[in-house]
């Protein structure tokens, strides 16, 4: 039996939800890559100009918290597009579509819990460190 070939529109939707793949998989490292530029580039500014940390402490963990959220949002909505819960199939070992779809999903879902521990780690000294010395 002769696999049916996809109809223009369904290749439109299948390319647009792979396209949406591929940012939710740079989203949350992009999210941490930013969140640490601020941390760090804020703190030092912070030092060299005298002004007051714990002001900038308490603004930077609100915006960690923030970084936080949004890279949970973005977990949430690649462990959702892995479906790992309704297929059962944890590696996708299949070269379909639907495997790769899935896999892109799993990828991003690995690449947000790096990302969270990341964001946690970069946080640590605001919560540890006193100010400057």
């Amino acid at each position: 039996m002769a696999e049916r070939q996809p109809t223009r529109d369904e290749d439109k939707r299948e390319f647009a939800e792979e396209q949406a793949s591929l940012f939710r998989i740079t989203l949350a490292p992009l999210v941490w890559a930013i969140h640490f530029v601020v941390c760090y580039g804020l703190v030092a500014v912070t030092c060299a100009k005298e002004w007051d940390i714990v002001a900038v402490r308490t603004g930077l963990l609100i915006f960690s918290a923030c970084a936080l959220a949004g890279i949970g949002w973005v977990g949430f909505a690649a462990w959702k597009q892995w479906n790992v819960a309704e297929t059962g199939d944890f590696v996708n070992r299949g070269g379909r579509a639907e495997d790769r779809h899935h896999f892109l999903g799993h990828a991003a879902f690995l690449l947000s819990v790096i990302s969270v521990v990341g964001v946690v780690f970069v946080s640590l000294p605001l919560i540890m460190i006193g100010g400057c010395q």
